[in-house]
């Protein structure tokens, strides 16, 4: 079954084409990512699957029901958390968790049990009497979670949950999607951290410009990207104009540096590790460690948009900048 269902999906903005004819599907129980650059169509897409927009033209059914056509009776099966979705700081905890299930008809006792059930699995239950504007980041964005699931939806839509979190509050968040998704909850989730949707993700669909240009699982897609290989080799000591040198072995492609190794790029493997073994008998040097790894998500998305996970989230963040100037001019 089909828990998302987006059809030729089109938006323009005046002259300006956000979302170019988009077509994909989402099955019941799947955690599925949407992949791109800043201003590729991401939150546009978002924003019209949870009932916000409207499309230009096309169509986007969620279980079956048409959102443009039923927007009230498609949020009720939806919980929606994005870089605007914030709890009332003026108010505990608690409070915002029975607002969110007012809003969702849920009785007094429904909304008790559920928040109690959601705080202690999010460990802030015994927080629940603070009010929000004492939280850190990390903790406000828990109480966001919670308020998103309180009428427990089957479908949870997640734009950059964990933008601007610490590692530890952000690793949190993320174990806590994979179980909610392991227990049922289908999970559509927008990020620009890659190694987060390569963890989560069974299927990733990557937007540039508005286009799908690719759709698959982050294995599958790896696999496809290239018939490149990579060998990851660490020396006991680091000499310097080592990259210079090894780059001109006649099948290296590429080097690059990562922390203390280096990472080399080949369609020949057999024929670079019998290269690299000659360079470093004739440089008297040591390995300390050396591995093959196939290309990462990274790469797939480098290859694809042209742009780094660094890239994009520097590009996330000036999009972030010129959305709050809008809103206080």
């Amino acid at each position: 079954m089909n828990i998302i269902s987006v059809n030729n999906l089109t938006k323009y903005y005046n002259d300006l084409l956000a979302v170019d004819h988009i077509s994909f599907e989402v099955k019941q129980g799947e955690f599925f990512g949407l992949l791109g650059p800043n201003g590729a169509g991401k939150t546009t897409t978002i924003r019209i699957l949870t009932g916000l927009l409207k499309p230009t033209s096309g169509t986007v059914q969620i279980m079956g029901v048409n959102v443009t056509k039923n927007p009230v009776s498609v949020k009720a099966q939806v919980g929606v958390i994005s870089e605007t979705t914030n709890p009332y700081s003026e108010m505990s905890i608690w409070d915002n968790l029975m607002f969110a299930g007012s809003m969702h008809d849920m009785s007094k006792y429904e909304r008790e049990e559920q928040a109690e059930n959601l705080l202690k699995l999010l460990g802030i239950y015994h927080r629940r009497n603070d009010k929000v504007e004492n939280l850190s980041k990390g903790l406000r964005k828990r109480v966001t979670i919670a308020m998103a699931l309180i009428h427990d939806p089957p479908l949870l839509v997640l734009d950059e949950p964990t933008a601007g979190l610490d590692v530890q509050s952000a690793r949190m968040i993320r174990e806590f999607l994979r179980k909610l998704n392991e227990h049922g909850t289908t999970i559509f989730l927008t990020t620009h951290y890659i190694e987060e949707a390569d963890l989560l993700c069974d299927r990733v669909g990557i937007i540039k410009s508005g286009k799908l240009i690719a759709l698959d699982s982050p294995e599958n897609l790896k696999a496809a990207s290239s018939g490149e290989k990579i060998v990851e080799i660490s020396f006991g000591r680091y000499a310097t104009g080592i990259e210079s040198e090894l780059v001109k072995l006649p099948t290296v492609n590429k080097i690059k540096k990562v922390g203390d190794k280096l990472q080399l790029y080949t369609n020949d493997l057999s024929k670079v590790i019998h290269e690299i073994s000659k360079f470093i008998e004739r440089k008297n040097l040591q390995i300390v460690s050396i591995n093959t790894l196939t290309p990462t998500l990274e790469d797939v998305l480098v290859k694809l948009t042209g742009l780094s996970s660094l890239d994009m989230e520097r590009m996330e963040q000036i999009g972030r900048l010129r959305q709050m100037r809008m809103k206080r001019g």
